[in-house]
């Protein structure tokens, strides 16, 4: 008998009685201090969010506006409110015709989205909320761009509502950390997530695997302190390169060499292994189904990537 990995579907099933999906959206304005120049510039050596953001181009019309936490005014917060419902109208109609689902949640997806004053967060959040059958909200942002008061206010809305904060950890070494141009260190993260959680908060944490350098123990030390920190939820992540990003400059040099698929999967086995039980599994792997993608080309398809996942469970008695 195989034993299921506990899914963040199976944890939202359980909760609404129903089938809950999450709506991802892409808010313009919205960027991050690693890439405007407040605490780096470029973005980490990976990231291309057009790759990461399915609903970003339709968000162009107020591309050169950003805030930040100290934007002194927001004169397009009406904008953002509306790219937040017509995003939201369309995907999850997709979601109930394609998976049948009925409640949602709202993913505040791309880049990092607690980095605006805090009115505009509101404004965003509670409209959110407001929409059809949406039943909690999800927000993406990085341990570096959140305010106390912030996490104020989001603790306050947590007793209304499913709430989830997504932090990027992705490795716990600093030498890591300033390889890929992150921006902050590991204690950064560390502090920002206890916090979070000695607020009641949920916490999603986001692992890569795979990062320069790094080889097996170290990604597995990364799970294990990830793990400790109290995290209520795991995405999983391999590295891969996509054009028009400092690491695929880095790949073209040789300079960086993908994880290959078989270490993959006997890493993640092994972090699976070693996860809390009430830890709930949000994502296994992930990769890109376009000609952005250059390495490695494993992560190119969905379908083969999870079940050479599967495979690798069976072995060890898990099923996914």
């Amino acid at each position: 008998m195989r034993e299921q990995i506990f899914t963040f579907g199976q944890y939202l099933h359980r909760k609404f009685g129903t089938k809950v999906s999450k709506v991802p959206v892409s808010i313009s304005g919205f960027t991050c201090p690693n890439i405007d120049g407040t605490i780096a510039k470029g973005g980490c050596t990976f990231c291309e969010n057009d790759s990461f953001s399915p609903s970003l181009d339709r968000a162009r019309p107020l591309k050169g506006f950003f805030l930040n936490l100290s934007s002194a005014t927001n004169p397009y917060l009406e904008k953002q409110l509306e790219q937040l419902e017509w995003q939201f109208n369309a995907l999850s109609q997709k979601l109930h015709n394609d998976n049948g689902a009925d409640k949602f949640i709202v993913y505040f997806q791309s880049f990092t989205n607690t980095y605006a004053p805090l009115e505009t967060l509101k404004a965003l959040y509670e409209k959110a909320l407001s929409l059809d059958n949406v039943v909690g909200i999800s927000i993406g942002t990085r341990s570096d761009s959140i305010s106390d008061e912030t996490l104020a206010y989001l603790a306050e809305l947590s007793k209304q509502t499913e709430l989830w904060v997504e932090f990027g950890i992705q490795s716990i070494y600093d030498a890591t950390l300033e390889r890929i141009n992150r921006g902050h260190d590991s204690s950064n993260v560390q502090e920002t997530i206890r916090k979070a959680k000695a607020l009641g908060l949920n916490v999603c944490g986001h692992l890569i695997f795979g990062l320069p350098g790094e080889d097996k123990a170290m990604m597995l030390e990364t799970a294990k302190v990830a793990y400790s920190l109290g995290i209520d939820s795991v995405k999983y992540h391999p590295l891969y390169v996509v054009k028009r990003t400092a690491l695929a400059n880095e790949y073209a040099r040789g300079e960086f060499e993908p994880i290959l698929e078989e270490l993959y999967l006997e890493v993640l086995t092994e972090a699976l292994l070693l996860k809390p039980s009430y830890v709930s599994v949000q994502r296994l792997s992930a990769g890109i189904d376009d000609e952005t993608l250059i390495a490695p080309l494993w992560c190119k398809e969905k379908n083969s990537q999870l079940k050479a996942i599967n495979g690798a469970l069976k072995s060890v008695g898990l099923k996914y």
